[in-house]
């Protein structure tokens, strides 16, 4: 009980803090998962595939249930803490009846301008767990399996691979303090830096070691830099979802999928191949790879 009085604590704190988020404090911890990965295949809409749209105004994010349903039969949500307006009490609970409403799954909330994980202070380290506070809890409210952090390291990439090893080890195990007791796993993307490297993200796992913890396996294009399939060859054993993105071809989107099925995954397969085409190409090649109809 001691993490749970801590937490509700800490839920208090935030609500009047947190520039004017209001977010439940006392919450049901008897909901949290003693089995936290998906156990079935699933296709969800990841928000950053239709940012232009949002941030056009075409729509809000209130409207991402329905957007997923109406125009793409998708069941799922994933969602971009930046893209929401001032998340209330009432705005979350309107979130959710939304959802409800549309018979759409929030799966996931993707963070992004709360700081970095991979950072050499603990002062820094310690901000940044406390920034993720505030959307671990939404993300628990709506009914989300997890949520997704960033852990880049020195943007010039002058770093050594032990040093930042350390530091987001220390990092994760702050968060995982507060996020277990809502049921709510910590995933990192891949979005540069030593989040890049598949060897340094596995010894990651390892150091920190707890089933709450994993990777969220970004399918960016291959390039020079970055083989995306032998990053989601290694990290596969600690995939919470997947961030998926049409590939050039049609056979190197089906080997990643079979990747991914051969290795034992399963869970949501989040579209974010950018504008309603893609996502449409996306929703396709899935239902047939998978095998979902």
């Amino acid at each position: 009980m001691k993490n749970i009085s801590r937490r509700n604590f800490l839920g208090k704190s935030l609500a009047i803090g947190a520039a004017g988020m209001v977010v439940p404090s006392l919450m049901d911890f008897s909901s949290a998962q003693a089995h936290p990965r998906v156990r079935r295949n699933n296709i969800s809409l990841a928000q950053w595939a239709l940012v232009n749209e949002i941030r056009a105004g075409e729509w809000t994010n209130l409207d991402f249930p329905r957007i997923a349903r109406e125009v793409f039969d998708i069941d799922g949500i994933e969602f971009v803490n930046t893209l929401w307006e001032a998340p209330t009490m009432n705005y979350l609970n309107t979130l959710k009846r939304n959802a409800d409403d549309y018979g759409v799954t929030m799966v996931l909330i993707m963070c992004d301008a709360e700081g970095d994980a991979c950072v050499p202070t603990k002062k820094e380290r310690r901000q940044f767990e406390i920034n993720h506070r505030k959307w671990i809890d939404a993300a628990q409210y709506l009914g989300c399996h997890a949520i997704r952090t960033n852990c880049i390291g020195p943007r010039d990439g002058n770093v050594n691979k032990k040093e930042a090893l350390e530091w987001s080890a220390e990092t994760y195990h702050m968060m995982l303090e507060y996020a277990i007791p809502a049921g709510i796993s910590v995933l990192i993307e891949n979005h540069g830096g030593v989040s890049n490297d598949p060897d340094w993200m596995v010894a990651l796992m390892k150091e920190v070691n707890n089933l709450y913890f994993g990777v969220l396996p970004d399918w960016r294009r291959p390039g020079a830099e970055f083989d995306n399939y032998e990053f989601l060859e290694k990290t596969l054993p600690y995939a919470g979802g997947m961030s998926y993105r049409n590939q050039p071809t049609e056979d190197l989107t089906a080997r990643m999928i079979k990747l991914t099925i051969d290795g034992g995954f399963s869970g949501w397969y989040g579209i974010e191949s950018a504008g309603r085409e893609e996502i449409r190409k996306g929703k396709e090649l899935l239902t047939k790879y998978l095998q979902l109809t």
